[in-house]
């Protein structure tokens, strides 16, 4: 008898040291068919991706595939069986080429005798089959993010998988990129392929998804066909409630100028941004992938030896040429990249909230343990951190509450001057209420917030004011009356 689906997962269990992470999980895909996997961070949604493609192994349930049971006992016996995944943090070897990542572990030839030609060659077909502009022997590490989701991608695409798994694949990339990986969706799914995608954002699922699954505490709580239902049905099985008022902000007449930048420069993607900063407001950037916002924050908080550009705070000029003496004005920087820039994520929760302010509970080399933890509970307090507790390894958090820590770390400094990079990046949408509302509380007490942001609804709805840049330079500033989505495009574009 042919079985109706392409892969079953019936009553999947795992338990992590004080954590039930799934309970008895069930989750169906056709063939053809993408299959969105919502929920909230936390919920079990890329533990039970671990399962399926045996990096995880279930204390419980069974898995079907065409109709046959399988065992996944093991990475290789997930791709043996035509699982791929691309995860939602990039897992490619910086100091290797695209090539090498491409095809590592099935490299062509022998152990001893790679051919890395024919490697190059298969790797650089593959990439242009895809319209991407990348060589295929260039190194990782001289990739942008963006591009190296993309090489991800391709990775997965490339071994013919009959099961693609995709964990937030578009939160790395441009609207150009979106439409390209939506396409090479819609051929795969001709080809038979099923695809289990899992994404925050509800636009995308309107757009690509046939039906979708929703996760809540590690349990799977409904299945609906996606033209059959709402966002906000959808939301309240996430979230188990109604979420109102999801961007929270109160928007008030903002203070003196605080932070004043003139022709900052890295030498690189950053070439001549100026802008200036209020008190109690958060000051939007927008722009296309590339356009320099990241290196720019970069070269402001003196983390690009050799930047140029002067800088003022609160009307005095400011020498910054390293992090540390950003800190000394007031200024903290949460990176883009919680992964490779932000956390240790071997370490724990509480040596994460607290590595930037050990001077408050360490003295003549003394520790304050009972401080360290004070410190460490307020901050997972505020930002509603799920954790079993504070010794908890950062790694085995959900990448949202990872997220919420290291929010938390920076603000642990008492900053004047935020600088969030893709605060909301891979966080689910209870938690980016939470985080907005967190915004709006520190701008009340005359925090200015810098916010970089590739999510549009983010920007508009958010921001006071919203500098845009292209190229490494800024092209306009639009108010919170008169931006649009339309306007930041056309002066993303000049």
């Amino acid at each position: 008898m042919v079985s109706e689906y392409l892969l079953e997962m019936k009553g999947i269990d795992k338990s992590f040291p004080g954590v039930k992470a799934l309970q008895k999980v069930d989750l169906q895909l056709k063939a053809g068919e993408v299959h969105a996997l919502l929920g909230e961070n936390g919920a079990g949604k890329s533990t039970l991706i671990k399962v399926l493609g045996g990096i995880y192994h279930a204390e419980a349930g069974e898995i079907f595939i065409e109709g046959q049971q399988t065992v996944i006992d093991g990475v290789t016996a997930a791709r043996n069986a035509g699982i791929s995944i691309v995860h939602q943090e990039l897992v490619l070897v910086p100091y290797m080429t695209v090539a090498e990542n491409i095809f590592l572990g099935r490299e062509p030839g022998t152990k001893l005798n790679v051919k890395r030609t024919q490697m190059v060659k298969e790797a650089q077909e593959l990439l242009d089959r895809y319209e991407m502009n990348i060589q295929a022997d260039t190194l990782v590490e001289h990739l942008t993010i963006a591009q190296q989701q993309m090489v991800e991608i391709v990775k997965a695409i490339s071994v013919n998988a009959k099961i693609l798994v995709m964990d937030e694949p578009t939160s790395s990339i441009s609207d150009k990129e979106v439409n390209f990986l939506f396409n090479t969706i819609r051929t795969l799914t001709k080809q038979g392929v099923g695809i289990i995608y899992i994404s925050h954002k509800m636009s995308e699922l309107e757009e690509i998804c046939d039906r979708v699954t929703v996760m809540r505490d590690g349990q799977t709580v409904g299945t609906r066909v996606v033209k059959e239902t709402t966002k906000d049905e959808l939301i309240a099985l996430m979230v188990g409630r109604e979420l109102t008022n999801y961007y929270v902000r109160d928007f008030v007449k903002p203070g003196e100028v605080v932070l004043k930048c003139e022709h900052i420069s890295d030498g690189k993607m950053a070439k001549d941004a100026s802008f200036e900063l209020r008190k109690g407001e958060i000051l939007g950037f927008a722009g296309l992938v590339g356009a320099g916002r990241s290196e720019t924050m970069k070269a402001l908080f003196g983390l690009t030896p050799g930047s140029t550009g002067d800088v003022y705070v609160k009307g005095k000029k400011a020498e910054i040429h390293s992090p540390i003496d950003a800190l000394k004005y007031g200024i903290a920087l949460v990176p883009e990249s919680r992964k490779t820039e932000g956390l240790y994520q071997v370490q724990s929760v509480k040596y994460n909230s607290t590595i930037q302010v050990l001077k408050q509970f360490i003295s003549k080399l003394m520790v304050n343990r009972r401080k360290e933890e004070e410190i460490t509970q307020k901050y997972i307090d505020l930002m509603r951190t799920k954790t079993p507790n504070q010794e908890q390894t950062i790694g085995n958090l959900s990448g949202g509450n990872q997220q919420k820590v290291m929010i938390g770390r920076w603000l642990a400094t008492d900053p004047d001057i935020l600088i969030l990079d893709e605060p909301t990046r891979g966080v689910d949408v209870g938690a980016k209420a939470e985080i907005y509302s967190i915004m709006n509380d520190l701008t009340k007490t005359g925090v200015s917030i810098i916010m970089i942001s590739s999510e549009m609804p983010e920007i508009i709805n958010m921001s006071d004011r919203v500098y845009v840049m292209n190229d490494g330079r800024v092209t306009g500033c639009l108010d919170h009356d008169t931006v649009t989505q339309e306007r930041i495009m056309q002066m993303a574009a000049k």
